[in-house]
């Protein structure tokens, strides 16, 4: 029978706290654990004792958290008048304000060098909506 072995880094982890103190319960005795080679393993049964619950088997679910994946994208567009890159930030300002599918806010940010007649555009946020507004972009540049 193989016994689910955690790190001090991932009860921390888990448990919302910092290694050190998770370090300071293993010392004191307060976290039963064992040392193997120069870390401390915490068992699954242990570390349910000293909760007083159960742990489900996917830490991100222990703690309140989802997995997800974000993007941050930086767009630099040249050689474009004055009139088109303010046409561009507006329509990324509110194409941002807008409802999201997963819920979760998009950033954009938009800065025009007239001397170098160069927009950059620096969006921020869930994978598929960030490329909607990558698409929203080329459109408008390439037209």
């Amino acid at each position: 029978m193989e016994q689910e072995l955690f790190s001090a880094e991932q009860v921390a982890d888990r448990l919302g706290l910092h290694v050190r103190t998770v370090r300071s319960y293993v010392r004191d005795g307060r976290l039963k654990a064992v040392r193997i080679g120069k870390q401390y393993r915490i068992a699954r049964e242990d570390l349910e004792a000293f909760t007083g619950r159960h742990l489900s088997a996917r830490p991100h679910e222990t703690a309140g958290r989802r997995r997800h994946a974000e993007v941050s994208s930086v767009v630099e567009v040249e050689a474009i008048d004055p009139e088109t890159a303010s046409r561009v930030s507006t329509l990324l300002t509110g194409a941002a304000a807008g409802p999201r599918d997963g819920g979760a806010p998009v950033r954009v940010q938009t800065v025009y060098d007239e001397e170098r007649a160069r927009l950059k555009v620096v969006v921020l946020g869930g994978l598929g909506d960030s490329a909607e507004l990558l698409r929203s972009i080329e459109s408008v540049v390439t037209a």
